[in-house]
């Protein structure tokens, strides 16, 4: 087997085991088959290692790829003149009631064909990449029919396909009734959210089921009879959760032993003990707290306390987070959540992995897969400390330069 050599003047480890970043100097990183055989200082390269096809990167750095666990970036048309309203002084919750938000996002989306939806989307993850992202979560969501959903989902997966970037799917047919079952979620829930999924399942589109938990969406007892119906599908769960209130998502995500519960803003001291004794992870998504310009940060120092790991991700979407950056959501994680550039990094690598099930990446440690990004950076905060600024030298993927 053909073994590649991977040598900078850092690597960032981000190993569970070590302190800090698990920062090695003059480092080397063995793959072979697309997985990490040995990581440590090029000094000390195995002697079984010494034929080895060495690639030098100099005096950059190397971390693990970079994880983008919750995105929407699969949907039609804008929401550019809701920005606009929302400036105006006009309310999220308010333009979702008249008629525009989610339900404006889903008009569009049910018009698009695959192959449209897949261009637009095309653009939105080539930024991504762009930015050293290897692996990326997308959820439906948009469509709240049958054919829509399912059309998203095989949309995502067509990505997966086309592009060198894994993708992980979530179905999220609750993300809120659509205009014809206005005032009627639970009609809504049996009638087509829960059939639409059973169908993604057989059809193998799905890797993990997602809701929102909200007052403009669904309460706590609708998401617990979507929960059931993913657990009798044998599939893992995530769960929007306290972003506008406290309706008790978090709690019923960690009931449920859910993947992540996500954005978090409400929630409270007992949420993060339920959480923690559960090993949900807490998705932070500072896109969309700028965007809809909230003034109530999720409670990090409660995450901190009680061991919640923390993930961060773009939440790109067309309505609260129309963001294509996952170094500037870092950044926002850092300047807007009060989070440290190693927790930003951790929350963008380790933990996203974590939020998405997957035991396989996010470390530069031996038996992981070779998933990479090199930059050219001195020391690994400054890829959160930078605005508008993307130094990736080059992105690894599965081994592969």
């Amino acid at each position: 087997m053909t073994s590649i050599a991977y040598q900078a003047d850092t690597l960032v480890t981000l190993a569970g085991s070590a302190p800090g970043y698990g920062l090695v100097r003059q480092g080397a990183v063995v793959v072979e088959g697309g997985e990490i055989a040995w990581v440590g200082a090029a000094a000390d390269l195995p002697a079984g290692y010494g034929a080895a096809r060495r690639v030098h990167f100099g005096d950059r750095v190397i971390t693990p790829g970079l994880i983008d666990c919750h995105t929407h970036i699969v949907f039609g048309g804008d929401r550019a003149q809701e920005f606009e309203a929302r400036l105006k002084g006009a309310a999220y919750e308010a333009i979702a009631r008249a008629g525009g938000g989610i339900a404006a996002t889903v008009t569009a989306t049910r018009r698009a064909s695959q192959a449209q939806l897949l261009r637009s989307a095309s653009r939105r993850l080539e930024h991504l990449i762009a930015e050293g992202v290897t692996t990326i979560e997308i959820k439906s969501g948009y469509g709240l029919d049958r054919d829509t959903e399912l059309r998203m989902l095989r949309a995502a997966r067509r990505l997966g396909e086309a592009r060198r970037v894994e993708v992980k799917t979530s179905f999220l047919g609750a993300h809120t009734a659509p205009p014809e079952h206005r005032g009627d979620a639970d009609a809504y829930l049996d009638t087509v959210c829960i059939p639409a999924l059973q169908a993604a399942a057989r059809r193998g589109l799905v890797d993990a089921v997602d809701g929102f938990c909200e007052g403009m969406a669904f309460g706590a007892g609708q998401i617990e009879r979507l929960f059931q119906a993913a657990r009798a599908l044998d599939l893992p769960l995530k769960l929007h959760a306290e972003q506008l209130s406290h309706l008790g998502g978090a709690r019923l995500a960690a009931r449920y032993g859910a993947l992540s519960a996500d954005h978090l803003e409400y929630a409270t001291e007992d949420d993060a003990r339920a959480m923690a004794a559960a090993g949900t992870v807490a998705v932070l998504l500072p896109g969309a707290f700028y965007t809809l310009g909230a003034t109530r940060p999720p409670p990090v120092e409660y995450f901190r306390r009680h061991g919640v790991a923390m993930a961060v991700a773009t939440d790109c979407n067309p309505g609260s987070s129309p963001l294509t950056s996952i170094l500037l959501a870092m950044n926002m994680g850092c300047t807007l959540f009060g989070l440290t550039p190693r927790e930003a990094l951790t929350g963008a690598t380790r933990h996203a992995a974590r939020a998405l099930g997957l035991s396989d990446r996010g470390e530069i440690v031996a038996g992981k897969r070779a998933d990479l990004a090199v930059w050219d950076i001195g020391h690994p905060s400054e890829l959160a400390y930078r605005i508008g600024f993307n130094p990736l030298h080059r992105r690894i993927f599965g081994g592969a330069a």
